[in-house]
């Protein structure tokens, strides 16, 4: 069975360069046998990144996806708090570049009109939006986007392809926020391997937007294809979660720059 990994990150593993990190997450994935990951944010995280840091994280990425062009695919880290700059590395890294998706993290909540250049942007190039979102009892971060922040940013942007990361870790509260939004995708990444998570996503979303993600290197594959493997959902959803709805979101602007699967 097909496995693509929509959420991977440069973290959480051995190596001093982001070739060597890239390459022992490959490693980890064929002992799982996964085929494609997506790649995004670079060696050092930054929540609010600058625009100098923001290109350095990206250029990381960059590196290493150039490295294993058959088997990894890059998203372009941007921060809303800086516009022009962000649309700059949209435009070198995804329009002019081999990325092809967005990465949105903590910076600034997703419901911000500030967004909306950057989303405006990303839809003309057909590249799917990962925003991190989260639900959390103590109080998120200052800029930490909801799965509700999310819903607001989809009834502003309904040709936009989003991807609500993690799916708010509360995903009880975070499948119901996306449901009415047939643009936001659920991203089963991160969190503990909780039992019921992929089945109400495919109850409520319908098992065509579900997409597997791991949050490798700071999660397991192996715990997080647990969801997936070991859920009470039909194989024909099982396929799709875990490559089909990747390769047919990401259909169109590999299709543009001439990758072949």
């Amino acid at each position: 069975m097909e496995i693509w990994d929509l959420h991977c990150h440069l973290s959480g593993v051995p190596g001093d360069t982001p070739e060597s990190r890239l390459a022992a997450i490959l490693r980890y994935a064929d002992r799982m046998g996964i085929a494609r990951l997506c790649v995004c944010m670079g060696m050092q995280w930054n929540y609010d990144p600058k625009p100098e840091t923001m290109r350095q994280e990206n250029d990381d990425v960059l590196r290493a996806i150039r490295a294993y062009p058959d088997r990894t695919f890059g998203f372009v880290y941007i921060n809303p708090n800086h516009t022009t700059a962000s649309l700059q590395e949209l435009n070198r890294c995804v329009r002019d570049g081999p990325m092809v998706g967005v990465k949105l993290w903590v910076a600034e909540r997703c419901s911000a009109r500030s967004l909306d250049p950057i989303i405006a942007a990303a839809t003309e190039l057909e590249a799917p939006i990962l925003q991190h979102t989260w639900i959390k009892i103590t109080g998120n971060l200052p800029g930490e986007s909801t799965p509700l922040d999310l819903a607001l940013l989809a009834r502003r942007h309904p040709r936009a392809i989003l991807i609500c990361g993690h799916t708010g870790g509360d995903w009880e509260v975070g499948i119901r926020a996306i449901r009415g939004h047939s643009n936001i995708y659920a991203d089963l990444a991160g969190g503990d391997p909780a039992a019921g998570f992929t089945e109400m996503a495919v109850r409520e979303l319908g098992a065509e937007r579900v997409l597997y993600g791991s949050d490798a290197g700071g999660r397991s594959f192996a715990s997080q294809l647990a969801k997936v493997l070991g859920a009470a959902i039909p194989e024909s959803a099982r396929r799709l979660i875990l490559a089909g709805n990747a390769k047919r979101i990401l259909g169109p602007i590999l299709e543009r720059k001439g990758v072949r699967l």
